[in-house]
């Protein structure tokens, strides 16, 4: 669903807190004169300084505003004539001056503080009675100055005594920019479109604001009511931010327009070849008005737009044949140099192609090879899609497949690659075009069966011994992706460990990638950890030769690897590292799968928000892209994380979507976690348990080690400890890391009621960064001891808790309520007041827990008798739960 902020009226100052306490402190120093904000055009320097007139005025200030500008500046007095107090003679400007002193002051010497935006345009006259005001100590001045514009001498007196302090205000970083957008729009916005967002605005908040206008205005940019995204392919704008820019660009005048116009179609270009169109005179005066930039790399010198919404306003203002004149005077150029620069032949084939809609075939080839190699895959497609059809080869069509799988067109990929295959001569390109298809057909569509069949195809083809290993490693990987890693590593046993061994690097680099991945899940981290390594650095090593997209899509490996062997932190350091150099190229099969590991990370720590926020990203990518495969899990999860945050609504509607999407089976077990959940914030522990129980079966059935742990130490956690605990003892001898010993160590303490051990294990957890499971160990403890009697021991252990549990984002679990009312009960009442205060009928909780309805109703009274209770609703409140809507069967079955 979409949704809208309330209002996007006024930026918010999200971001500048660090400006705004720097005002709060120096305002309040009483030798404090004014505060002179000095910034760029469009960084929000007005803004803050409305703000800090407004904080000014809350201290007791009288708070008066004044705007200078350059048709005010040429009447004396003109920008602040309205603050001037009636009857002043103003004729002799010395006593003139005193007078409107004392009027302003007034008898009760009220404390003035006047705001005076683009003090740089302020007339003499005003400059020199603000100077007497502020000397007098009538007032004070909050002002904003435009960084580079000229500043005349009265004015320089004005911002120069000590009593003045300066703030600088530069453009958002992008850390800042995401504060201001998210408090702006109500709720997270993805990585992607901030990326998108702060690469078109420069970081400049006003024009990043009049983007969010313009995306919102257009639909472009949405919620779905977890996270914002843009929908198109880049930020719209407003009518107002186009005119900013052009009378921005108009400033220039019209012997500047040729080299802006060059820089905007072009750009970045060469210091020699901008001085063909601009003199270095030009180029200097525009330099320092701030409309383009000089960047000297090695021996190159080379001329860029200073903003890059200035190219985009002029682009559209150029004539088509204009436009066509241009590029190819540029292609001229560089080919006069013989194009000797390694992305020349890119730059050149671009321009034609803009120009005239062709280039040179060969050109293209070339050209397009760079691109991929950059990640530039729209350029890719742009560029191979006009090659003429009959010139292309094996080699182009894989290119471009594999660049529209990148942009979300699996459809048009598998038909493109399909046609590669059709086509390969020989075994190199056969097992080239056979690897890309797997690929396409695992990793997007959720089609292993269909890419394990295209293996087994290329069989008939490829006769070699080397060929035929290469396609071993190649099925291996696949059923490794398919939910059957034993199987699949006992393929991928002969991959060699070193990517120069080889013949084909990409099935290396998918073989090794699917190592790491399949040890991980089967409780093998160590081993897991050494291969991702091992792809990440060899991935670097043969980059250019690698149809994988970007190192850093090979991370995934490395974060399940850490967070399954308790290394939390160093899991998500890498992930995020990883996600953030995946958003600068664009690879969103990639991303949506690190999301969900992202996710799994944080859902293991006990951060149910930070793992909601990543699933948010990797089903939006997913869902824009086409990608199918990762969906079941990240849904999965989304559910699971809404209940642990009261969101019963929104874990419905993910599982509702859930039902949409075919598993593959890698996970297996994971994808029931979000019923589960559901069910057990419902107050149907039993039923919850089952779910877990046969989602836990089939992890083992599969070899999914590290699902089946988790699932069963949940089972534990809603009620089973005595159930599991044999079998995660089993688990924790099969398993290497820090998660098997902590988890059956945890389950044993539970299924014992064993307050010292909980209270040991707690600590463990909170060293692996298992924030959750540490808090609900700790608060076991305490209810445990409470009820024994150990007043002291208990307020120890429930001090214990709430310190993990402050960590935990808001997260509500049965285990998590409060030792004080729980402590009495005893298990089965404390199942029967769940589901009570659920909102289940005592009717209903009888068919759950096949139990009688008069067992039920005793049950509940003693627990009610036991709380001090009388209603469901009191029982909710005291339980620390939020009273739900009796139980959706069809909403809750699989």
């Amino acid at each position: 669903m979409g949704t809208q902020p309330q209002s996007m009226s006024r930026w918010p100052l999200s971001g500048r807190e660090g400006e705004l306490e720097t005002f709060t402190t120096v305002w309040a120093d009483r030798r404090c004169q004014g505060v002179v904000i000095h910034g760029p055009a469009g960084v929000g320097k007005s803004r803050l300084a409305e703000e800090c007139l407004a904080r000014a005025v809350r201290q007791g200030w009288k708070g008066r505003r004044a705007t200078a500008s350059a048709a005010a500046a040429a009447v004396p007095l003109g920008a602040i004539a309205h603050l001037i107090p009636p009857g002043v003679d103003l004729s002799n400007p010395l006593e003139g001056f005193a007078a409107v002193a004392t009027e302003l002051a007034g008898p009760q010497r009220d404390r003035l503080a006047i705001w005076v935006d683009d003090l740089h345009l302020l007339d003499a006259a005003s400059a020199v009675l603000l100077r007497q005001l502020i000397d007098a100590r009538v007032v004070r001045l909050i002002a904003t100055v435009r960084t580079g514009e000229p500043i005349g001498e009265a004015v320089e007196a004005l911002t120069r005594p000590d009593g003045m302090h300066r703030i600088d205000l530069t453009a958002f970083d992008p850390q800042q920019a995401q504060t201001a957008l998210e408090t702006a729009l109500g709720g997270p916005v993805g990585r992607g479109t901030l990326h998108e967002l702060y690469t078109a605005s420069g970081g400049n908040a006003l024009y990043l604001h009049e983007l969010v206008l313009g995306a919102l205005a257009s639909g472009a940019l949405a919620s779905d009511g977890s996270i914002w995204e843009l929908t198109g392919d880049r930020p719209v704008g407003t009518p107002r931010l186009t005119e900013l820019v052009q009378a921005r660009l108009a400033d220039a005048g019209s012997t500047a327009r040729p080299v802006l116009e060059l820089l905007a179609l072009a750009g970045p270009v060469s210091l020699a070849d901008t001085q063909q169109a601009a003199s270095l005179d030009l180029l200097t005066d525009l330099e320092q008005a701030g409309l383009i930039r000089v960047a000297t790399s090695r021996r190159r010198t080379t001329v860029h737009l200073a903003h890059p919404l200035y190219g985009e306003v002029l682009r559209e203002s150029i004539p088509a044949l204009r436009r066509r004149a241009v590029l190819l005077q540029q292609a001229d150029r560089t080919q006069a140099h013989s194009a000797r620069r390694r992305d020349d032949a890119l730059h050149v084939a671009a321009w034609q192609l803009a120009a005239t809609g062709t280039a040179d075939p060969a050109l293209l080839v070339r050209a397009a090879a760079l691109a991929r190699h950059a990640h530039d895959y729209q350029q890719t497609v742009a560029l191979l899609q006009a090659l003429p059809h009959e010139m292309r080869t094996t080699m182009t069509r894989l290119l471009l497949g594999s660049a529209l799988q990148e942009l979300g067109r699996p459809e048009q990929a598998e038909a493109t690659l399909a046609e590669a295959d059709a086509h390969a001569m020989g075994e190199t390109e056969k097992l080239i075009a056979v690897f890309a298809r797997a690929l396409t057909l695992a990793s997007s569509r959720a089609k292993t069966a269909e890419a394990l069949g295209v293996i087994q195809s290329a069989m008939n083809a490829v006769t070699s011994p080397g060929g035929r290993e290469q396609l071993q490693v190649l099925e291996g990987s696949m059923l490794v992706e398919g939910g059957q890693p034993i199987q699949g590593l006992e393929r991928l046993k002969a991959l060699k460990t070193d990517v120069q061994e080889v013949s084909d690097v990409n099935i290396w680099l998918l073989g090794a990638f699917t190592t790491a991945m399949g040890l991980a899940v089967c409780g093998r981290t160590a081993e897991a950890e050494a291969w991702a390594e091992r792809t990440y650095s060899q991935h670097l090593a043969v980059a250019e030769r690698a149809i994988i997209p970007h190192p850093a899509a090979l991370q995934s490996a490395m974060v399940l690897a850490r967070s399954e062997a308790g290394q939390l932190g160093r899991a998500r350091l890498v992930g995020e590292n990883a996600y953030a150099a995946l958003t600068e190229v664009g690879a969103p099969v990639a991303q949506a799968w690190l999301g969900f590991f992202l996710a799994w990370t944080e859902w293991l720590a006990g951060h149910p928000t930070a793992a909601h926020r990543w699933c948010a990203e990797a089903a939006a990518i997913a869902r824009s892209h086409q990608i199918m495969s990762p969906l079941p899990l990240v849904l999965a999860m989304s559910a699971a994380t809404a209940v642990l945050q009261d969101d019963t609504a929104m874990a419905e509607a993910a599982l509702a979507e859930q039902a949409d999407y075919p598993f593959i089976g890698y996970f297996a077990g994971a994808e029931r976690i979000g019923e589960a959940w559901l069910l057990a914030t419902r107050g149907q522990l039993a039923k919850a348990r089952d779910v877990l129980g046969q989602a836990a079966r089939s992890a083992r059935e599969s070899g999914h080690t590290n699902v089946e742990a988790l699932l069963l130490t949940d089972i534990a956690r809603l009620g089973g400890a005595t159930e599991v605990q044999d079998r995660l003892a089993e688990l924790a001898e099969q398993s290497d890391g820090a998660w098997a010993p902590a988890r059956a160590r945890l389950v044993a303490a539970l299924a014992a009621e064993d307050p010292d051990q909980l209270l040991a294990v707690s600590s463990e957890l909170e060293e692996i960064g298992a924030d959750l499971l540490a808090a609900e160990a700790a608060t076991q403890a305490a209810t445990l001891w409470k009820r024994a009697g150990q007043t002291r021991r208990s307020a120890a252990a429930a001090q214990q808790a709430q310190s993990c549990a402050d960590r935990c984002q808001g997260a509500n679990t049965p285990l998590l309520i409060s030792a004080e009312p729980a402590a009495s009960l005893t298990a089965r009442e404390r199942e029967v007041a769940l589901l009570a205060a659920a909102g289940t009928s005592s009717k209903e909780i009888a068919q759950i827990l096949h139990l009688s309805v008069r067992t039920i109703d005793n049950h509940l009274q003693h627990a009610y008798s036991k709380l001090g209770v009388t209603t469901r609703r009191e029982l909710a409140r005291t339980l620390g739960t939020t009273s739900a809507r009796p139980p959706n069967a069809a909403g809750s079955a699989r």
